[in-house]
């Protein structure tokens, strides 16, 4: 099993606060030190919830100079927002400053006002983000694009500067939708996904659906799975408890439209803005206990090393610590070191 740091901070300090990126830079560092896969960063627009990321070239810029060794990856690249030119060139200059360590996996967005950036209609998203994957790996590859230029006559382009990957490594974005497992593995597609709205369960049967399809549609190539767990170690459950208790219910309130989209999914006019306070606090705490004691990566190393297992054995290959969900900036650089603990026991297996 592989291990990786993911980051997708609320943004709701105060203005100017200078250390708005320390935990990102820091913890890059220490994974970069101790044998981590990659550092994930999201892309995010006009939201305090993952308002740290609006552009995750940019971060990957910052930490392809602070790091030496790990992959620099985008969890996720929200493909209709953009020219599909435009993020290779901007991919290739991370791959240039990194070595060649760069990777991303490819979104199709969740939030229509989102699309007012965008090149495409919220309702083709999903079109455009696959489409978007060939044309990258093109243009990644050195092949010509055919464009308009601006007096509307036809001009070829290519990327500047060539990246340094021959091909770039690329995932698919799902948060449990079984069409998107079977389109990220027909496209020779990873996948990263999330536990918030599928269980262990789910996720098995889609990785196993996963597999298959991706044998089925490239000979010998079996895929590659990645799982955002929030994720934080330590010495006794009870004390990891109620270190992340009061960050991890508030992280949740931040994002509630994510938390109670399942339930708008079942039924259509279900609204979470028309929820009172007292239903808003019911769900919170009840996504807190299914997060701590189901869905997350919490309690001690060897607890933690279970969950590991459980995972493994459904065909996760790599875990992706989100470890931004609140608690305070130097208790987690702290307890980076359990992770690393987990890290190593896992890996002797």
């Amino acid at each position: 099993m592989d291990f990786s740091l993911f980051y997708f901070a609320d943004d709701s300090g105060p203005s100017g606060d200078a250390g708005r990126y320390e935990l990102l830079l820091e913890g890059a560092r220490f994974a970069d030190r101790n044998g981590f896969r990659a550092v994930w960063t999201p892309e995010r627009h006009f939201h305090a919830f993952g308002g740290l990321y609006p552009n995750p070239a940019v971060i990957g810029a910052a930490l392809a100079t602070a790091t030496d060794n790990i992959a620099i990856r985008a969890g996720s690249v929200v493909a209709p927002l953009h020219h599909p030119i435009r993020i290779a060139e901007e991919w290739s200059v991370v791959d240039n400053l990194s070595g060649g360590r760069v990777g991303i996996s490819f979104a199709s967005g969740w939030h229509p006002v989102d699309f007012a950036l965008g090149q495409a209609s919220y309702g083709e998203r999903k079109r455009v983000m696959l489409d978007s994957i060939g044309q990258v790996r093109g243009l990644w590859r050195g092949e010509a694009h055919e464009v308009t230029d601006g007096n509307g006559l036809p001009a070829t382009v290519r990327v500047f500067p060539p990246p340094v990957q021959r091909e770039l490594p690329v995932w698919v974005t799902s948060a449990g939708e079984a069409a998107t497992f079977r389109a990220a593995a027909e496209a020779r597609a990873g996948v990263l996904t999330h536990l918030l709205h599928q269980d262990v369960d789910d996720l098995a049967a889609r990785i196993s659906e996963y597999r298959a399809a991706a044998r089925a549609a490239h000979e010998g190539w079996n895929g590659h799975v990645v799982l955002m767990l929030h994720t934080f170690v330590g010495d006794g459950r009870d004390e990891v408890r109620e270190t992340v208790r009061g960050p991890l219910t508030e992280y949740l309130r931040s994002s509630i439209h994510l938390v109670t989209r399942s339930f708008a999914e079942t039924d259509p006019d279900f609204d979470p803005d028309d929820l009172d306070e007292d239903d808003v606090e019911f769900i919170i705490s009840q996504s807190f206990d299914t997060y701590f004691g189901e869905r997350g990566l919490f309690g001690t190393v060897d607890e933690a090393a279970r969950t590991v297992e459980r995972l493994r054995a459904v065909g996760v290959d790599e875990i992706a610590c989100l470890i931004d969900f609140g608690v305070d900036t130097k208790t987690v650089l702290n307890g980076l070191r359990y992770v690393n603990a987990l890290r190593e026991t896992c890996a002797r297996g």
